[in-house]
């Protein structure tokens, strides 16, 4: 994560840095004769030359990265409104922070939009972390999972109790999905010392069936973002869970890591030794297994041997076009992951060979959040992930070969405006219907002290949205002021999670960001721009009833538009299944065609405009 840490004593050899230390010994001896070698002529250097002034203390700056000139295109104004209180979200984040600096207080809660009534409105879901035992205040419950029944228009009432989510433990992530097929979304959550998931029984009512599922990990692991997914296509949901890194409190208070000036401070992650993600696969029955090792996502740093992944963010999707499910994972501070799917139930990491590991220089990067789409609306495709402050946000693009990589932040204009910034939320979303996808990254620092050392940064940072002027426009992304997006989008939070949804069926997609310590911003999308959309809900045929993974591909004119169905996107969030398709000022789409998660392909003949559509699987042989 940060540069501005230095350790305050040895964490000892549960940590990566006894690595160094051997490496470290090596070459020891041999720079001691060289200095030795140098140790007279610089003594009399440093006799005979005049006294340096002292330095003058001061803050220190941050170059600007040069920024290349924004094509003449007119963004359109859409305005996002802040209604959080006023359609009654109450929630608010608690960290459990006491004054220890543990890492987990940093790192934020998800947030989820699901529709776990089945009444056709996106219900919310908020993750919540809890106090550190010995530290909760006797005069406040225990903070715990949010829920939110979504009237249909917009507003929200909390039903949290006697959901059976109202249970308190230390949550980062959600993923949601029918992992039974009993036509009721279910509930998994991440968080530090087990993952909990929860059975939708129906009537506004959870039941926790981790245990007997086999889910809930080693009981030590740290878990962040997760997801739903058929890697293996036999009409089963299956399950991956990211692991950031091997953590308890005392290795951390080992770490003993400061921020210059201030004192202890929360500690980068090359301080921590790594952790394998985790691959259930779905058994039937409302059981897994454990698939981790056997399907080849435990990957180990080829020189120590310990767990390479320190894994925030996962996107699942089919990269080749070859009908299986392949991962995108997203890694702090070591390279990116790209487990390339065989097809067989084991996968084999590409991330480095494929150009998607580390940045232009070779650099790996601290990655948070991450999405995956066709953006271009073309083949090519491109890989989103947000990066530490004053590293630029990756975005990755296909060359030709869909399994081959270059990072083109710069010249498609993400990188540059927002590099000063920490971004953990990204995804992609069409939030004036166009029909070209647009970015939206959700963003704050670590260091609530940040501020007295870095001229410019700030622990609350706003949010920054990208307008996608088109392929053709020689710039395609080009950054959105308040003067036309509004200001409330840009309200300066400690941002972390973020998803998005149609809360009041209005078509246009509404967006909530998540906050440490604090209440999410929930920003209805009031654009105005007639611009007339697809919207469908798709009924699988099988085990995965939501149809995760299928394709829907849309023709205007010789472009095509291609959406995955897939809750997964942003850091530790899901966003809603329905897709949504802007289409412009356009009549009607030239066509429009269904790619089923089997193959299968369905084509929708003048299909209704401008309200849900919900269209099922045809069965097998019809």
């Amino acid at each position: 994560m940060n540069n501005l840490h230095e350790p305050e004593s040895e964490p000892g050899e549960e940590l990566v840095q006894a690595d160094d230390a051997i490496i470290g010994r090596a070459v020891k001896w041999s720079l001691l004769v060289l200095a030795g070698l140098a140790l007279a002529g610089t003594g009399a250097y440093l006799a005979l030359r005049p006294p340096a002034a002292r330095p003058v203390e001061k803050v220190s700056t941050l170059a600007t990265p040069e920024v290349a000139a924004a094509p003449a295109v007119t963004i359109p104004a859409v305005r996002f409104t802040d209604i959080t209180q006023a359609c009654g979200i109450g929630f608010r984040h608690i960290s459990g922070a006491c004054g220890e600096k543990l890492l987990p207080e940093s790192m934020g809660g998800g947030v989820a939009f699901l529709d776990f009534d089945g009444d056709g409105a996106q219900d919310l879901l908020f993750v919540n972390s809890t106090y550190w035992p010995g530290h909760a205040p006797a005069d406040r419950p225990a903070p715990t999972l949010a829920l939110y029944r979504n009237d249909g228009h917009g507003a929200f009432a909390d039903v949290t109790a006697g959901s059976g989510l109202d249970v308190s433990f230390y949550g980062m992530g959600a993923a949601v999905g029918d992992y039974d097929a009993d036509g009721r979304t279910d509930v998994f959550v991440s968080g530090v010392g087990g993952n909990r998931l929860f059975h939708n029984e129906g009537s506004g009512r959870f039941r926790e069936t981790t245990a007997e599922a086999g889910v809930g990990g080693s009981g030590t692991d740290w878990s962040t973002s997760c997801s739903w997914l058929d890697y293996d296509k036999d009409g089963r949901l299956d399950l991956f869970v990211c692991n950031y890194v091997r953590w308890s409190r005392e290795i951390d208070l080992a770490v003993g890591a400061k921020l210059v000036g201030t004192g202890r401070t929360y500690g980068q992650p090359t301080h921590f030794e790594g952790a394998f993600s985790l691959l259930y696969h779905n058994e039937g029955g409302g059981r897994f297994r454990d698939v981790s090792a056997e399907a080849g996502i435990q990957v180990r740093n080829p020189v120590t041997g310990v767990p390479a992944g320190k894994s925030l963010g996962v996107s699942p999707f089919d990269f080749d076009n070859d009908g299986w499910p392949d991962l995108l994972v997203a890694n702090d501070g070591v390279q990116n992951f790209l487990f390339h799917n065989r097809g067989d139930g084991t996968f084999r990491e590409i991330g480095a060979e494929s150009g998607v590991g580390f940045d232009s220089y070779g650099m790996a990067r601290g990655g948070m959040g991450s999405d995956v789409a066709r953006y271009r609306n073309d083949d090519s495709v491109g890989i989103l992930i947000g990066n530490f402050a004053t590293e630029l946000t990756a975005l990755y693009v296909s060359q030709g070969d869909p399994l081959n990589f270059a990072d083109e932040t710069i010249t498609e204009g993400i990188g540059p405006p927002g590099w000063r910034l920490l971004k953990f939320g990204v995804f992609f979303f069409d939030y004036d219907l166009d029909g070209r996808l647009d970015v939206l990254t959700a963003n704050g620092h670590l260091e609530q002290e940040i501020g007295k050392i870095q001229q410019g940064q700030e622990y609350r940072q706003p949010a920054q949205l990208f307008w996608n002027a088109g392929a053709n426009s020689g710039k395609c992304f080009l950054p959105v002021d308040a003067a036309k997006c509004g200001p409330d989008l840009l309200t300066p939070v400690a941002g972390r999670g973020s998803a998005y949804a149609d809360i009041d069926g209005d078509g246009d997609l509404d967006v909530v960001i998540t906050q440490v310590d604090g209440a999410p911003l929930l920003l209805r999308n009031d654009q105005q721009l007639h611009h007339r959309f697809l919207r469908l809900k798709l009924v699988g045929a099988t085990g995965n009833r939501d149809a995760i993974g299928a394709l829907v591909r849309v023709r205007l004119g010789d472009r095509w538009q291609s959406r995955q169905v897939m809750p997964t996107h942003s850091y530790l969030s899901q966003s809603e299944v329905p897709v949504t398709i802007g289409l412009g000022p356009a009549e009607q789409p030239d066509a429009v065609e269904i790619v089923w998660p089997d193959g299968k392909r369905t084509p929708l003949v003048n299909p209704t405009l401008n309200r849900m559509m919900i269209v099922s699987e045809p069965a097998s042989g019809s």
